[in-house]
């Protein structure tokens, strides 16, 4: 361990600075760790600092056109500040040594703790060895590596002709993509040094069509990370071919009688549903606050036995996943229900100091313009015992939800979800297809219903917005059948 350095806070504003300004590396050691000993000095229980830089671009082609081509470039800081179980949060997009000692000392004096006095002795504090995941992953060339703009431009373009190829009835197609390239340090009181860079890319489609009075409307997305390749493997002449399909089904199809019904709800991206309505009730923002009906209910059975479910941050470039969370933790995996029993809770820092529940790796933000919060990864139902074939035959009379669509979720798990592709069930089969079904239920409730799960776990990529901004997740499901769910219709 490396000697603590002390100097007289009179010397901070003559220090020299020698941090790579391109960079994230171990040149920024000694600046952090000394205003980190600022902030202890000044009588701060914990002081973090967030460092970020971000290359971004986006695009999107509208039938035959490239309509949008949207960069963004930023570099930023936050300072985070705690005092008991009180804390503060400040952001700049100054990064030299005084303007991050702006931050913090807005910060410290937001919780009344006034800057060291003129000769007090600062203390640096010792920071771990930097913990440089992009390092150890060979994460330095993605950048060089992703695809040009005028392959995104010719990729898109050619996705939009697949669909025109093979749908009828057209009102508008679209396709799009975005590649989200960040560099990532912290450096905590606590000793944490840590740097990554993450990748993330998503592609989608989506689909209108109309012949009258009648109306259909499919999209798909999907995501990854870790990927620099990734647009150029979208095989978009598959997933073209199956949004025409799904949408010519409902274009026709009969609108769903609402009432109370047995379904069965489509692997993937029915995962949305799981995410909503009991996975941000299991974070700890929630928790502290006691605004879930599930915060003091671990160790207890909250869903039916058959049911278990899990959050991490380690699949294999799942849109979720991260080597890190953006508090320096390492990512690993939380067992949130296990046989209908609550296991765990999703931590952050400071969810963990408030609630006393450990920390998960969950602290995640969606940029230097936040502080972390508790926050899902990848979240999903785990498999089960049975077939898909299974839990159809299971229902004399219900719904088959194929692709979910947009909802809204209160505080307190109270649900409605619309599906965009859906099929009545009689007798054991899937027959008509049906369209206008909106979901409606209680988490409480639900977690319940939940009776049979198959064994085709399927992940899908999606977006979370929540207290610190918008991140990217991932939810899933194997096909699951849900004995009884209001479901709103004509």
């Amino acid at each position: 361990m490396a000697p603590i350095t002390l100097l007289r806070s009179q010397e901070l504003p003559t220090l020299p600075t020698t941090a790579t300004r391109d960079r994230f590396d171990e040149s920024w050691e000694g600046s952090l760790a000394t205003l980190l000993g600022l902030g202890r000095a000044a009588g701060a229980d914990f002081v973090e600092f967030f460092l970020e830089r971000v290359n971004y671009i986006s695009g999107m082609a509208e039938e035959d056109t490239v309509t949008s081509i949207s960069p963004r470039l930023s570099t930023g800081a936050g300072v985070r500040v705690f005092r008991g179980t009180h804390d503060c949060y400040v952001s700049t997009n100054d990064l030299s040594f005084n303007g991050l000692r702006t931050a913090l000392e807005k910060g410290l004096a937001i919780l009344g703790l006034p800057a060291p006095m003129p000769g007090s002795f600062i203390p640096e504090v010792n920071l771990e060895p930097l913990r440089d995941y992009a390092v150890r992953g060979h994460k330095e060339a993605w950048m060089q590596q992703c695809s040009s703009m005028q392959a995104m431009g010719d990729v898109l373009l050619a996705a939009t002709h697949q669909l025109q190829k093979h749908a009828q009835h057209i009102q508008s197609r679209r396709a799009f993509y975005f590649r989200d390239w960040q560099e990532v340090l912290v450096a905590a009181s606590d000793g944490t040094f840590a740097r990554d860079i993450r990748l993330t890319q998503s592609v989608g489609m989506s689909l209108l069509c109309a012949d009258g009075e009648h109306r259909s409307s499919i999209g798909h997305r999907q995501g990854a990370t870790s990927q620099p390749d990734f647009l150029h493997h979208w095989d978009f002449t598959q997933d073209a071919a199956e949004i025409a399909e799904a949408a010519g089904k409902m274009l026709y199809a009969d609108y769903v009688e609402s009432g109370t019904y047995p379904i069965v709800m489509a692997n993937r991206f029915g995962g949305v549903i799981f995410h909503e309505a009991c996975g941000h009730l299991l974070e700890t923002t929630q928790i502290e606050r006691k605004t879930t009906p599930f915060w003091d209910k671990k160790g207890q059975k909250i869903a039916h036995e058959n049911l278990t479910a899990w959050d991490e941050g380690i699949t294999t470039a799942a849109f979720g996943t991260i080597d890190m969370d953006d508090e320096g933790m390492p990512a690993q995996r939380t067992l949130l229900i296990e046989n209908g029993v609550l296991k765990n809770f999703l931590a952050d820092r400071a969810g963990s100091w408030r609630t006393g529940h450990p920390r998960t790796g969950s602290g995640r933000r969606q940029n230097y313009a936040y502080a972390a919060a508790s926050r899902m990864r990848n979240t999903y139902i785990a498999p089960g015992n049975y077939t898909t074939e299974d839990l159809i035959a299971s229902i004399d009379k219900g719904i088959y939800c194929k692709k979910m669509g947009g909802g809204s979720v209160g505080a307190t798990g109270q649900f409605n979800f619309g599906v965009d592709e859906a099929y009545l069930i009689e007798n054991g089969r899937i027959t008509k297809p049906l369209k206008g079904a909106t979901l409606i239920g209680d988490a409480q409730e639900i977690m319940g219903r939940i009776s049979m799960s198959s064994q085709d776990l399927g992940l899908a990529a999606g977006f979370c917005g929540s207290i610190s901004g918008s991140i990217y997740v991932t939810v899933g499901q194997p096909h699951i059948k849900v004995d009884a769910i209001t479901v709103g219709g004509r």
